[in-house]
């Protein structure tokens, strides 16, 4: 399923996201997130080792919302799979999400703090307020 351009523009804003996975009993668990996209995947940063990293290499399925944060009527909802865990380019990606949503050049990792982007590929997509 390709993105519309008003839902990539959504995924490139300083728009807040929710990520939904799956624990291992099946009951969901949702993060807030920083959102991102690659045009035609959604991308999310994450470290290895917390929750949603974990909860992915074991079942890729995923949900994830994007609210306009200048009108949060307007909304994206997508539903896919994780399709690659990239560590490669994750580290400048963080730093990249760190200008966007809070205006500093740097995000401040962890101690041996090891970064990955999830790699979402669209299934469903559904908007409001479009």
């Amino acid at each position: 399923m390709r993105l519309t351009t008003p839902v990539r523009e959504l995924f490139q804003g300083p728009n807040f996201g929710h990520l939904a996975t799956l624990m291992p009993d099946g009951s969901p668990q949702v993060t807030p997130v920083w959102v991102d996209t690659d045009g035609e995947h959604v991308l999310v940063n994450t470290a290895v080792g917390r929750l949603k990293w974990k909860n992915v290499r074991r079942d890729p399925r995923v949900a994830i919302d994007v609210t306009d944060s200048a009108n949060p009527y307007r909304m994206a909802s997508v539903r896919g799979r994780v399709v690659a865990l990239r560590e490669e380019g994750a580290v400048a990606h963080i730093h990249g999400l760190a200008r966007r949503y809070t205006g500093q050049e740097r995000y401040p990792l962890g101690e041996g703090e090891q970064r990955v982007i999830l790699v979402v590929e669209p299934e469903r997509v559904a908007t409001m307020g479009f």
